[in-house]
């Protein structure tokens, strides 16, 4: 067991634990990010565009695949938690076996459904064809994608985030210099970088098992345990599902502000992909804090530990928040600096900075918000997690956008503040229901050590 988080001091482990989940995470961003630049630097506005709206719709994409994969993560926690190493061979064999084959399914569709979602996403004329090549090349490689992103569930279950740190961090320099390659070298624009991103993935993915296969696994585990094992995929569909359509509901709400954003025009089009990059970054941490939180939570939880795992939540909310106040200041007041990182337009820049002004503010309350996110994830409450997102996406941030784009004059700031509209509500709504909770396992005397 690479890390028990039932025993010992909880802020040198959550914190040992964070560290490398943020750095993967950050190293996995540079992926887009350096993309985005790298065509910002070396071709016009219609390319980044491209990039902006075809790296958000994968982005959601990947997001269901990822947050399906947290069925994986709790339940490997909870096993270990439980002593049961036994059982978490079958859960890793089902894992492999059934996101294969979603991922393969992802890769075909996507080749005739990218030129419908480049239109639902109002993509700019100028950037059309574009945005299809760059979603068709990507999901093409969607099985690398996807056996990334259920490698690092698998070890972040079993307490270990060095792995995916090391892996990511070689594949992401390979991906740097795939892009100077094909966008600077060839001049081949997002499609270019769509190259340059599938190829980094897929040596992210082989290093992973070469690294597997040399040092194994913490517990039994075996080519016979990868197959359709129905219960254990029921349990991990269980778990994750909620979580999945709720963050595919919220994506979609972010792709309806997108389409709301990409009617003003290409700059603002550009600009809008810009900050979503740059809030890729500004919420690592937060969201860093969250998976972590599933991880530590879900061990606590299996060994019966609640107290443990509420001191872990506070513990996690007030770190998170203290960092995230530099990070709110930044996007707050430093955003065009930010943004001419990525393009050298001061239009692009100066509407990336109206948007990320919200960010700024946001990026303080999911401190809050991710840290109970992960804990109701590993209580297995991931229904009420698929219910508060909902509530959050379409019941405050996609009304409000709607409204704030009808006020005249139209200002992407305002309408950027949806955001943490929606974020306060579901605060409101986690903290209601966390009390609840805290009853429930209160009066079970098991659970009061």
């Amino acid at each position: 067991m690479k890390n028990d988080f039932t025993r010992g001091k909880i802020v040198p482990a959550l914190v040992r634990f964070v560290f490398p989940i943020m750095f993967a995470m950050l190293i996995q961003s540079l992926y887009g990010a350096v993309d985005l630049m790298i065509v910002g630097q070396f071709s016009d506005a219609a390319n980044v565009s491209a990039v902006s709206v075809g790296s958000q719709l994968m982005h959601s994409l990947t997001m269901v695949i990822t947050e399906l994969a947290v069925g994986t993560t709790v339940l490997l926690g909870q096993y270990i938690g439980q002593q049961r190493q036994e059982a978490c061979g079958p859960v890793v064999g089902a894992t492999v076996f059934s996101f294969t084959i979603m991922g393969l399914v992802l890769a075909v569709a996507m080749q005739w459904l990218a030129a419908p979602a480049a239109r639902l996403l109002n993509a700019p004329a100028e950037a059309f064809s574009q945005t299809v090549a760059y979603t068709r090349i990507c999901c093409g490689g969607a099985v690398f994608i996807v056996a990334y992103n259920i490698l690092g569930s698998v070890f972040r279950g079993i307490g270990d985030a060095k792995l995916p740190l090391v892996t990511v961090a070689i594949a992401a320099v390979f991906n740097v210099f795939g892009d100077l390659l094909f966008v600077a070298g060839l001049h081949m624009g997002a499609a270019g970088a769509a190259i340059a991103t599938v190829m980094a993935q897929a040596l992210s993915v082989a290093l992973s098992f070469v690294i597997i296969r040399r040092r194994g696994m913490p517990f039994p585990f075996s080519r016979r345990d990868i197959g359709f094992h129905r219960k254990v995929i029921g349990r991990i569909l269980r778990l994750g599902a909620p979580i999945a359509l709720q963050d595919l509901l919220v994506s979609i709400s972010f792709l309806i502000i997108m389409a709301i954003v990409n009617r003003l025009g290409v700059v603002a089009s550009a600009g809008i992909g810009v900050a979503e990059k740059l809030c890729g970054f500004i919420m690592l941490l937060p969201s860093a804090f969250s998976q972590a939180m599933s991880s530590f939570v879900a061990q606590n939880y299996g060994a019966g530990r609640m107290i443990r795992a509420e001191r872990a939540l506070r513990w996690g909310i007030g770190l998170s928040f203290v960092c995230s106040l530099a990070l709110g200041y930044l996007a707050f007041f430093q955003g065009v600096p930010l943004s001419s990182i990525f393009s050298p337009d001061m239009d692009v820049c100066r509407a990336s900075a109206e948007y990320l002004k919200a960010y700024g503010i946001d990026c303080l309350l999911t401190s809050f918000l991710f840290c109970f996110i992960g804990f109701f994830n590993g209580i297995s409450r991931t229904a009420f997690v698929m219910v508060q997102g909902i509530a959050g996406a379409f019941g405050v941030r996609v009304p409000l956008s709607i409204l704030f784009s009808h006020i005249q004059p139209v200002s992407i700031f305002r309408i950027g503040l949806a955001t943490p509209s929606s974020s306060f509500v579901q605060i409101v709504l986690c903290f209601i229901y966390f009390f609840r909770c805290r009853r429930e396992y209160k009066s079970t005397p098991s659970w009061r050590e």
